[in-house]
């Protein structure tokens, strides 16, 4: 049975910040502006993750252009400019019970994608905006057994922000917490998966390659018992000081900032033996289960305590430093088939 989407119409988070407010903090317009030009080299992403009212499955969707994870765009970039455009994908990932997973991320080149500001689509997959929600028509074969992946994932915000963070002291990098509240409705026949749960969406993006901001970061957001979102980041580059961010959202989209504390670590994965910190570590997680254990990133389901709330969410651990090692690179194609 097809699940039937919450329409609930969204409020605008755009009041003042409360806390101390860091360098770097400005506002935008609220929403997003799929049509937003980004710089050749560089990179915008559209991130969304959501986890099932009854905790057992959970789902993340990446929309790039320009993707940052891309063995074909860090080739093409080492021989020179090029067009962010010609290197997006449709990333989506379902994670089910008993660590049943699918996987689809084919990239595509600019000459199937079609974006304004309201729409983006590239080859068979889009998404649009109709005023109150996010409907993603999904259309994509999972790799690497080639499973078709088809149906909608809709994204209704409690509220738009129109928040926008810095997150490196040159002001190339940004993260824009677009709907840190959400419910998300997923219903993908082909998968025989139908359910709702709490949601999170954000962007972020860059007028230069990731890996030249960053040697990596670790982020979490967590759906806390009061009904706010808390999100921590530490954001690192080799040669500068941690960027720390420690931020809970209300329903309406406002904003309070905390002061971060310094990183804890956590287990390493157990295959790809990835590091993984906990931003603004308060205590130590009462849950850390793995999603994705790969050569240079980690996802995991965490559960842990943000500011006396117990909360649950989503936690990754990003090593820009073990992407740009070609013997990553070459590992990633059968993950990330590309079609032009």
């Amino acid at each position: 049975m097809s699940v039937s989407p919450k329409h609930e119409s969204s409020t605008m988070g755009t009041s003042k910040p409360t806390g101390d407010v860091p360098d770097g903090y400005s506002q935008r317009a609220p929403g997003i502006n799929f049509a937003e030009p980004v710089n050749d080299n560089g990179y915008l992403w559209w991130y969304v993750d959501a986890l099932s009212d009854d905790g057992t499955q959970a789902i993340t969707m990446i929309i790039f252009v320009g993707s940052v994870f891309s063995p074909y765009y860090a080739a093409a970039r080492r021989k020179g400019t090029v067009a962010a455009a010609n290197h997006c994908a449709f990333n989506t990932i379902l994670y089910g019970p008993s660590g049943k997973k699918r996987w689809s991320m084919t990239e595509r080149g600019s000459n199937r994608l079609e974006r304004d500001s309201n729409s983006y689509r590239l080859g068979p997959s889009r998404i649009d905006w109709d005023g109150e929600s996010f409907l993603a028509q999904i259309d994509e074969r999972c790799t690497p057994f080639a499973q078709r992946m088809q149906g909608n994932i809709r994204i209704t915000p409690a509220a738009l922000t129109s928040h926008s963070l810095q997150l490196d002291d040159k002001a190339r990098h940004f993260w824009n917490p677009i709907a840190p509240i959400a419910r998300v409705d997923v219903d993908l026949p082909s998968m025989d998966t139908h359910w709702s749960g709490d949601g999170y969406l954000d962007s972020n993006r860059g007028e230069e390659p990731l890996a030249d901001g960053f040697s990596g970061w670790d982020w979490t957001r967590a759906r806390l018992s009061n009904g706010d979102c808390a999100v921590r980041y530490e954001a690192r580059h080799a040669e500068r000081k941690p960027h720390r961010l420690a931020l809970n959202f209300k329903k309406d989209g406002s904003l309070a900032f905390e002061n971060p504390a310094e990183s804890s670590p956590l287990p390493r994965t157990s295959v790809w033996r990835v590091d993984r910190r906990m931003p603004s570590a308060e205590a130590t997680p009462t849950r850390l289960q793995t999603l994705e254990d790969t050569p240079f990133y980690a996802r995991s389901l965490i559960e842990a305590n943000f500011g006396g709330e117990a909360g649950a969410g989503i936690h990754e651990s990003l090593s820009m430093t073990r992407f740009e090692k070609r013997w990553v690179q070459t590992l990633l194609p059968f993950r990330m088939p590309r079609l032009t």
